[in-house]
């Protein structure tokens, strides 16, 4: 039924306890193409009446609402899932109202199983049907005649057919009487993204450590491209590949003073050869760009660019707009400090500047420029450091005009800055998770990721290395703590990257004890690597990436789980996918030096699988097959042979010839 003017002190639901809903309503959640939204609330009206309740839903290019009815739950709990198929901003609400038809109908049974006399419940319920059909389609409203005439002249014995009737069920809900409905006080909005906000597996490569005797080139990178694609990685992430500054360039691990041929920090952006946006002349020109692009395309792998708000002493907005920057009281200009760092290489924009409009549309025009370059993802270095309302000003403009955007924060601060960022639009996040490395440690952060509100809007990206970090777990546990690390970072986050070719090459050497820093940076110098050594990760890593394209449970981070094994030196988990098709459980050996053992325990009922029902772990890093029985097994992990299973069940397996086979 059409919905009538709503009268104030007449609507008797109350919707309450909304899930998912951000900040009140303030921020979005966040899905992907094809992801489904599942709803809950709490609904419930005074007597005992019974209720409808609707989820509705739209993208907001859109004006009509497409509606879903929700299902009762338990205890005033109400629930419905939804398919969001398109990018771009969506809105939903819920809307709850008395329905009289379902609330006589259920009386109407109670009355008619004490065989009391039924004449005027009958007509009263032929009322509420004439009623809709005052406001259905000529032929609904014809049907709804046909069922109220043949209600008055019911008897006691077909009264269960004609009330029962699924035709009248449908068209009484499609007419149902909202004119006192309840309508949530809140628009609540999605942002949904491409599927590879979602899944998507990054490599770290600094172009210029690619030539063969020189500087590398962005050439020289496309020849490198089928390597990083052979590996399965598609996402490449390049750093700044803009003008590196020579005032105060810093030199071989960091040293203030620069000798003549060393090439600078990327993050050193801008030169007299130009700032943001424009290419390094020794990595090439705008036709070796383009150049890179197409291949990638072809590779079907993307290029993401670093967007650092940064600039060199010599950037040309240092001469054309010194007041984007803050003056110190001697004249002159405040270079970065975290004491008792000093940058004196790099310019922070003045975000307080009195000209930080002009700045802002700077800002954006950059962005704007590499997308017309072909770019669609966007490494933003250090964002906790700029406002937040620059970055919700700036994504929202970008991905008005471009949905397909997407933007990966580099924000390790604290929890609350680097979630907010999150809210206001960024589409990936760098974690904790290279800090994070003690079986308690890794379920605790895990837990808080992938089981709290946080999933509904922070997509974590698992980094176990960086060109700034090399952990102490990587420094002393050698080619075992980087597989594990790897393995542990590829199934327990669908988005994961590393830097490489450090990683494969399991690089472990820091600046000196106690450091993360790298020894000999590719930060501060140009290195050419072996990457043909015996003990790369090369082949490994193909087939971990392989592992998470042939298994969609990988591919998001929906069912997660943790599983007990008594050994805090093993941590095991799995993820699924709704239909238990695909089920993968990963155990990781934590300790790179000893071999470690213990039970697992596993929820066969969960996994639908008979308690007295044999089953296959089919390792898949080394292929070998494994036949369980029961929810409790045995696990035993060498770390110098490998340190981690990544093991797909496979259930009902009746006889011996069915073990093999698998």
């Amino acid at each position: 039924m059409k919905n009538k003017i709503k009268i104030p002190g007449r609507q008797r639901v109350v919707i309450e306890q909304v899930s998912p809903e951000i900040d009140c309503g303030r921020f979005p959640i966040k899905r992907c193409v094809n992801d489904s939204v599942t709803v809950t609330a709490v609904i419930f009206a005074e007597g005992h009446d019974e209720l409808s309740a609707v989820v509705k839903y739209r993208p907001n290019h859109r004006t009509e609402w497409q509606t879903i009815p929700m299902q009762p739950l338990d205890n005033d709990h109400w629930q419905a899932v939804f398919t969001v198929t398109e990018m771009g901003e969506h809105s939903y609400t819920l809307e709850a109202w008395v329905d009289y038809f379902h609330s006589w109908r259920r009386n109407l049974m109670r009355w008619l199983e004490s065989k009391q006399d039924l004449a005027i419940q009958l007509l009263i319920g032929a009322e509420l049907i004439l009623t809709a059909a005052q406001s259905a389609s000529p032929k609904d409203a014809e049907r709804l005649q046909f069922f109220a005439n043949a209600l008055k002249n019911a008897s006691p014995e077909s009264i269960n057919t004609r009330v029962l009737d699924p035709e009248l069920s449908s068209l009484m809900a499609h007419y149902s009487d909202q004119t006192h409905s309840t309508t949530y006080g809140k628009t609540l909005k999605i942002t949904v993204d491409r599927e590879r906000a979602r899944f998507s597996t990054w490599y770290e490569v600094f172009p210029r450590s690619l030539g063969q005797d020189q500087h590398g080139t962005l050439r020289d990178l496309i020849a490198h491209l089928p390597y990083i694609v052979d590996m399965g990685f598609d996402v490449i992430y390049l750093p700044p590949i803009h003008p590196i500054g020579k005032t105060y360039r810093k030199g071989k691990n960091n040293a203030p003073i620069a000798l003549a041929n060393d090439p600078g920090s990327p993050w050193g952006i801008g030169s007299a050869e130009g700032g943001h946006t424009e290419i390094h002349p020794q990595l090439g020109r705008f036709d070796d760009f383009q150049a890179l692009i197409d291949k990638a395309k072809e590779l079907n792998v993307e290029i993401a660019l670093d967007f650092a708000l940064q600039c060199s002493p010599d950037h040309p907005y240092v001469r054309k707009h010194p007041r984007w920057f803050k003056q110190r009281p001697d004249g002159a200009i405040q270079y970065a400090e975290n004491p008792p760092k000093k940058y004196q290489d790099i310019y922070p924009f003045d975000f307080q500047s009195e000209q930080w409009s002009q700045m802002w549309q700077e800002c954006l025009n950059i962005v704007l420029f590499w997308i017309q370059q072909g770019i669609r993802i966007f490494r933003v270095d250090n964002p906790h450091t700029k406002p937040f309302l620059f970055w919700e000003w700036l994504i929202t403009q970008i991905k008005s005009q471009y949905p397909e955007v997407l933007f990966l924060s580099e924000a390790f601060t604290r929890p609350n800055p680097m979630y907010y960022l999150a809210k206001l639009g960024f589409s990936q996040s760098y974690t904790y998770f290279t800090w994070r490395n003690t079986k308690r440690e890794i379920i605790e952060y895990f837990s808080e990721l992938h089981h709290s509100l946080i999933n509904q809007f922070f997509r974590p990206n698992f980094w176990p290395n960086t060109p700034d970090i090399l952990h102490e777990f990587l420094q002393t546990g050698g080619r075992p703590a980087f597989i594990a690390r790897l393995v542990l970072a590829a199934t327990a986050s669908s988005n994961y990257g590393l830097y490489g070719p450090v990683y494969e090459l399991c690089i472990p050497v820091p600046r000196e004890s106690g450091s993360e820093e790298y020894l000999n940076s590719e930060k501060y110098e140009i290195i050419r690597w072996n990457l043909a050594a015996p003990h790369s990760l090369n082949n490994l890593l193909a087939k971990i990436n392989q592992i998470r394209r042939e298994n969609p449970c990988l591919q998001n981070n929906l069912n997660f789980r943790f599983h007990d094994i008594n050994n805090d030196q093993l941590i095991a988990y799995s993820k699924s996918t709704a239909d238990k098709n695909n089920i993968i459980v990963t155990v990781i050996n934590l300790d790179p030096h000893h071999t470690q053992s213990g039970w697992l325990e596993l929820p066969l009922s969960d996994f639908e699988i008979s308690a007295n029902e044999p089953y296959v772990m089919h390792d898949l890093l080394d292929d070998a097959r494994y036949l369980w029985h029961g929810p409790r097994n045995y696990i035993e992990l060498n770390p110098q042979k490998l340190p981690a299973h990544i093991l797909r069940v496979r259930p009902h397996i009746q006889h011996e010839q069915d073990f093999k086979e698998y």
